[in-house]
């Protein structure tokens, strides 16, 4: 797992791994300390979220707020270990721990990610099972598709709040798509022009449902609580 030091606590200080060698203690987990800005002005060489993939397990841990990497983390076919954050993403009410992940409680994370390896390490086919089931839910429902589904339904929100008519100023000058990706070089280039409409959807936009009543919510609450108490159980045994 690679991080900034300086967003996280609680953990061991990385360097290499997590080991307490001192009393032969293994924590079965290995932190790699990572500078962004060496890595940005280095190209990002050493940070490749494809190479970082080799792992058996993959650690998802929030930094100073939301944290872009957890689809990427879970895309790995590698089961997600996922320290409890207060912040959701767009995709994330609909993983379901232990199906896509597992959970580990943000207050003990260094017993819980043991605890969790160890877990996997003894029954490899749920492991791997649950790594399938994460990155085949970043595969289908996370399609870019559905992605551009949700942008035209958060757009179209956004839209119905604004209270004022935006109008175009007198000087104003258009861009069309081309344009702006022509000053761009590289794969900065080649991902701006992938970007672009390319054609006319022949069907509607998914249907947005309804919010959650408090019923429904107090419902998921409590499942996903559940599954926190039996880990927490298990843990203790």
């Amino acid at each position: 797992m690679t991080l900034n030091p300086s967003l996280v606590r609680g953990m061991s200080k990385p360097g290499s791994t997590t080991n307490d060698s001192a009393a032969g203690k293994d924590w079965n987990a290995r932190l790699f300390a990572l500078d962004w800005g060496v890595a940005n002005r280095n190209g990002f060489k050493g940070s490749n979220l494809a190479e970082q993939c080799r792992y058996r397990y993959k650690i998802y841990v929030q930094g100073r707020s939301w944290s872009v990497s957890e689809k990427y983390i879970l895309a790995c076919d590698s089961p997600m270990l996922a320290i409890d954050t207060p912040f959701e993403d767009f995709f994330s009410r609909g993983l379901v721990p232990p199906r896509h992940y597992w959970p580990v409680d943000p207050k003990d994370k260094c017993r819980a990610v043991k605890f969790a390896v160890d877990w996997g390490n003894a029954h490899p086919a749920l492991a791997q099972r649950m790594g399938k089931e994460g990155s085949g839910f970043a595969r289908e429902e996370m399609s870019m598709d559905y992605v551009y589904d949700y942008m035209l339904h958060v757009l179209t929100q956004y839209a119905a709040l604004l209270r004022y008519k935006p109008t175009v100023p007198e000087n104003a000058v258009e861009l069309c798509p081309e344009s702006m990706a022509c000053s761009a070089q590289g794969r900065d280039r080649e991902f701006m022009m992938e970007s672009r409409e390319m054609y006319v959807a022949g069907y509607e936009p998914c249907t947005l449902p309804p919010p959650f009543t408090a019923e429904e919510e107090r419902e998921m609450a409590a499942r996903e609580e559940d599954v926190r108490r039996k880990v927490v159980k298990m843990k203790g045994r």
